[in-house]
């Protein structure tokens, strides 16, 4: 073990913690889940709650970790984060207090909300909790593949959680995994989500690979740098799905609900247009700053990269702050950007999508070279489509108007196309202050 003191004091990465308080333990069977089975990881471990001695290192770390912020954060995840019961996040949240000597403290909550009741919203409310609930659409979508252990439907269920955290006026947004079915009806997921939430949508693609011949007591669903022979599930999005899903929701957003509902993937396009470094590690040129805490205080790469090579240490054996800035975990962040194969370092798009997540590079490119995004082609797709559109929202930022103003643009185009008015060099009706046939005259039709 290395000096942590010495460590400590040099390391000045970013990063960021989520914690699982219960592992992988749910009280779902989601076809598409790619976390239950890592319980495998831990065949010998007794109980399945964060133990107090690792529940104290963690929020203590965090806390000197981000003692230079004006405001800590804490993420919970699972698995299902609720089933270390409320008295553990009592315990937790009086701990944050205690180290943080007056510091704001903020914490996120995902959940799959079955076990959200009177207490939880009340102390959810209470300490200013964001909460993420997994919605993945209408009910014949969600219970597509979101049943719980007897493989009943858990739709019912989480509508009842939602409906709690609306009547207690709890902050939340709704997380939706793109999967096979939903990817294939975005004009029934997408008004849903919109109409009952409170304004935040994030989708997530499910993309999972399963080994071919499978062992007993290993792991199923494989890393993508896994040389294994192995397939992409059955419930995994199909390739040009998510697409299409993204462009006919992008449609439906950028027409009606600019300012009123926000999409997490066009806020992450829209902060790339306007040069800031994207705040969700998917988009960034490197990754490596969001690490996952197992229960027994294992510290891993990544949520996704919970895998043996991934594993870090064990903060009741090394600090955070070391363990992050390790050269396993650079060289982890460092490969999201030096790994691309050359048809990614071609393309246009690099500069927005910079190759999305390195789980799902797993495919060859045109020359045949390995670590080819699985979704390249559908990321290609929305970005040129969106291209105008974030063009025109990020001017409007960029001179202090609300990218809202977009939907009367569109509409004016729309307008102007339709009756044929306005002679080419004339100013555009829609008031953009371009010529007619550089907007609105624009005759072209967009993919």
């Amino acid at each position: 073990m290395t000096d942590s003191s010495t460590s400590v004091k040099k390391s000045t990465r970013p990063f960021h913690v989520m914690a699982k308080p219960a592992g992988a333990a749910c009280n779902l069977r989601c076809d598409y889940c790619f976390y239950l089975e890592k319980d495998l990881l831990y065949p010998d471990r007794a109980g399945i709650i964060m133990d107090e001695a690792v529940l104290d290192a963690y929020v203590r770390q965090v806390v000197e970790s981000q003692s230079h912020l004006p405001e800590i954060n804490f993420a919970w995840q699972g698995g299902e984060p609720t089933l270390a019961g409320l008295s553990f996040f009592q315990r937790a949240f009086a701990l944050q207090e205690q180290y943080a000597e007056g510091k704001k403290v903020f914490n996120a909550l995902q959940t799959n909300g079955i076990l959200l009741d009177e207490d939880w919203a009340g102390f959810l409310k209470e300490h200013e909790v964001l909460v993420g609930l997994s919605l993945d659409g209408p009910e014949r979508f969600h219970n597509a593949c979101r049943k719980n252990v007897q493989g009943e439907p858990s739709f019912k269920e989480v509508m009842g959680a939602l409906k709690i955290l609306h009547d207690h006026e709890v902050d939340f947004n709704l997380l939706a995994c793109v999967n096979r079915y939903t990817a294939a009806a975005p004009e029934e997921v997408y008004p849903f989500l919109r109409a009952h939430g409170v304004g935040f949508i994030q989708f997530i693609p499910v993309v999972e690979r399963r080994v071919s011949e499978p062992q007993a007591g290993e792991l199923s669903l494989i890393a993508p740098d896994d040389d294994r022979a192995a397939e992409v599930t059955e419930w995994s999005v199909p390739q040009g799905s998510y697409g299409s899903f993204l462009v006919s929701v992008f449609d439906q957003w950028v027409r009606r609900d600019v300012g009123r509902t926000f999409v997490q993937l066009f806020d992450i396009t829209l902060e790339s247009w306007l040069g800031a470094d994207p705040s969700l590690c998917f988009f960034r040129e490197c990754c490596g700053d969001a690490l996952i805490l197992e229960r027994n205080g294992d510290l891993y790469s990544c949520d996704h990269f919970v895998y043996p090579q991934h594993r870090l240490g064990n903060i009741l054996e090394e600090d955070l702050r070391v363990l992050s800035s390790s050269v396993q975990q650079q060289a982890f962040g460092d490969g999201k950007r030096d790994n691309l194969p050359g048809q990614c370092l071609s393309c246009p798009m690099l500069k927005l999508c910079r190759g999305e997540c390195p789980k799902h590079r797993f495919m060859k490119d045109e020359n045949g070279e390995e670590g080819l995004n699985y979704l390249c082609e559908d990321y290609r797709r929305y970005f040129s489509h969106t291209a105008p559109f974030m063009q025109f929202m990020a001017q409007e930022l960029q001179h202090h108007r609300p990218p809202a103003n977009v939907m009367a643009w569109i509409a004016g185009r729309e307008e102007g196309v339709q009756s044929g008015r306005g002679r080419p060099n004339d100013p555009c009706p829609c008031g953009s202050g371009r010529k007619f046939k550089k907007c609105c005259g624009f005759s072209g039709k967009r993919s």
